[in-house]
């Protein structure tokens, strides 16, 4: 029963592997604007990853920024997939990832005048990162911010 054990295990190390690999490359070619590129990466990431909470809740993640390119904006595509993510992240107290969702979100209501729930998304972002002391992404949660209340002014 041990080695069964020790089997499952290995194999679930190697699809993490493979399911991290390609999140990583997918971001990459999300950061290079080959969007088909970065979705069908994505995707693989999501089958790799679908036994493990953290590594799908990332590929999703991905999956969420591909759908919310300006090149290729689709809304309900993106909030499925921030929402997702954050049903999985959340339990796992993987909070720079639920930070990282909120923006998402934040972003994309912002985008389709949605400012209350666009408020209340970057709000939790901002909270977060400040909290976790992740300046870089403070920065971009309050320029996201600025935009929202620039829209309404």
């Amino acid at each position: 029963m041990g080695e069964r054990l020790l089997e499952r295990e290995a194999a679930r190390g190697i699809v993490g592997i493979h399911g991290e690999a390609c999140h990583s490359l997918g971001r990459a070619a999300l950061l290079l604007d080959r969007l088909d590129e970065a979705r069908s990466l994505g995707d693989r990431a999501l089958t790799y990853a679908r036994s493990h909470r953290g590594f799908a809740a990332d590929a999703l993640h991905l999956l969420g920024d591909i759908a919310t390119h300006p090149a290729q904006f689709e809304a309900e595509r993106g909030e499925s997939h921030y929402r997702e993510a954050l049903t999985l992240a959340e339990p796992g107290a993987m909070r720079p990832l639920v930070a990282h969702c909120h923006l998402g979100l934040g972003k994309l209501y912002r985008r389709t005048g949605k400012g209350e729930q666009a408020q209340e998304h970057l709000t939790i972002a901002t909270t977060m990162y400040r909290e976790m002391d992740m300046t870089y992404w403070l920065g971009k949660a309050v320029e996201e911010m600025d935009e929202l209340h620039s829209q309404v002014d």
